[in-house]
């Protein structure tokens, strides 16, 4: 049987891919991505041609077992989300549940990570921290609010920018005027970093771009 690398790629800069990843990427016979026109950019950029295969949030099972099919005859895949590392709060893990389940050799090729950037420049004690995904839209959103508002360290989520400022509305309405730090565009060109309590950052977040926010613990 093949191998399935789960490879970590840029979470904006394309310089901060890993050599053992373009390494990777070359040798595979087949690339899964999360989009195929966000994938041909990186792989263009590093001169790099290999055929590839979309496997979203919306891919059918028939999807998968196509996968593990290819794998099953020994071609090696390398599975690549949009951006960081795919299975964290992506739908790559359902790939890697099936892979496990059929005894497939798997191997991870870590990389450039959104939580890790953030939590290096945060300035807050990060030994141990929460990280939460992407938040509940509707259903159970108040609830987990409500959990977390006695969490003792720092949590750590994802936020679209289409989002962002209700999000900061709901959580100073239950968390109160909370210390919080905004990542936005971390590691590309318009990077942003924002640090301050609820009431202060939220006058000046833009809605524009890909979020992720601290948020300050209880006991820092």
């Amino acid at each position: 049987m093949g191998t399935l690398y789960v490879i970590a790629t840029p979470i904006g800069n394309l310089e901060d891919i890993t050599l053992r990843a373009l390494r990777i990427l070359k040798e595979v016979d087949l690339i899964a991505c999360e989009d195929t026109r966000r994938a041909k950019i990186l792989l263009d950029h590093f001169q790099i041609s290999k055929p590839l295969v979309s496997f979203h949030q919306h891919s059918k099972l028939q999807k998968v077992d196509y996968i593990i099919s290819e794998l099953k005859i020994g071609k090696n895949i390398a599975l690549v989300t949009d951006a960081g590392t795919p299975a964290i709060s992506d739908p790559g893990f359902r790939l890697i549940q099936e892979a496990v389940g059929n005894n497939i050799d798997i191997e991870t090729i870590p990389g450039p990570s959104s939580i890790t950037a953030i939590l290096a420049v945060a300035g807050l004690r990060s030994s141990e921290f929460l990280f939460l995904g992407f938040l509940p839209k509707k259903k159970g959103r108040q609830t987990l609010f409500s959990k977390i508002k006695e969490y003792s360290w720092p949590m750590v989520i994802f936020e679209s920018p289409f989002r962002i400022k209700k999000t900061l509305n709901d959580l100073q309405s239950v968390l109160g005027d909370r210390k919080i730090i905004i990542g936005r565009e971390l590691t590309k060109k318009f990077e942003e970093i924002l640090r301050g309590k609820i009431s202060e950052v939220l006058p000046k977040v833009r809605e524009q771009g890909e979020f992720i926010l601290i948020i300050q613990g209880t006991h820092d």
